[in-house]
């Protein structure tokens, strides 16, 4: 019994990841536009992730060493968690600026 609920739950998380994929597409295909405003968040991603991964380090201590990592998984985690921080910052100082021209207006 277990294994029929398990095919059937890839099933359903597989038909779920093709309507993630599909459907916006069929949908910025109906208007281009919007196909522009995701490529440049898309880009702005892509920019933050650059200059995290020029701000991250490459260093290894012995324990990154006994887990074997190694310099670049190093640098991308590094890279990984400066993006992190920076996309929260921006979120956190976007809720609030948002929050306060709501209550000015």
């Amino acid at each position: 019994m277990e294994d029929i609920g398990l095919y059937v739950g890839y099933g359903l998380f597989s038909v779920a990841i093709i309507a993630a994929v599909i459907l916006p597409l069929i949908n910025a295909l109906k208007s281009p536009k919007e196909l522009v405003k995701s490529g440049m968040g898309i880009g702005a991603l892509l920019v933050v992730f650059l200059i995290s991964f020029g701000l991250a380090g490459s260093e290894v201590t012995a324990k990154y060493t006994a887990q074997g990592i190694g310099e670049s998984s190093s640098k991308l985690i590094g890279a990984g968690l400066t993006m992190f921080y920076i996309v929260f910052a921006a979120a956190l100082v976007g809720i609030v600026f948002s929050e306060i021209s709501k209550a000015l207006k």
